[in-house]
């Protein structure tokens, strides 16, 4: 059997976007990839990203918020952006390394009461599964 594909999942602060979409990848690919995510200026995983998760059915409260300068030595057959301020600054990476972009909003940016701000991650949260569904059909 050969080697599972490593995916590396990028945003700015690793701490809602890309953690979602590690936690998510890593249920769906269901063992058959190797799954990571950093940030170029990481920070804690924001609280409604675990609970936009839990929701899903998926913990990823024991995640932790990655330095991208830990993988750049490391080589990846993707690494996905998913975050537009990523995409500009992700570094080169070591192999093949095929880049894809996909343009999330921030939902931490969204302000107001839980619900509304609740309600940012889970759609974001729900258009990384669709765009990682379609992927993982594709390879």
């Amino acid at each position: 059997m050969s080697e599972k594909l490593r995916v590396l999942l990028l945003c700015t602060a690793n701490s809602a976007r890309s953690q979602m979409g590690e936690g998510l990848l890593r249920h769906l690919a269901d063992g058959r990839l190797e799954v990571f995510s950093a940030g170029a200026e990481p920070a804690s995983v924001n609280p409604y990203a675990i609970r936009a998760m839990n929701v899903r059915g998926i913990d990823i409260s024991g995640h932790s918020s990655d330095h991208i300068d830990q993988y750049r030595a490391q080589s990846f057959d993707y690494v996905i952006t998913v975050c537009d301020n990523a995409a500009e600054s992700c570094p080169a990476f070591p192999g093949p390394a095929r880049r894809i972009h996909w343009s999330f909003p921030d939902p931490a940016a969204v302000e107001g009461a839980d619900e509304a701000v609740l309600a940012s991650f889970i759609n974001v949260r729900d258009g990384l599964e669709a765009r990682l569904r379609d992927w993982l059909e594709s390879l």
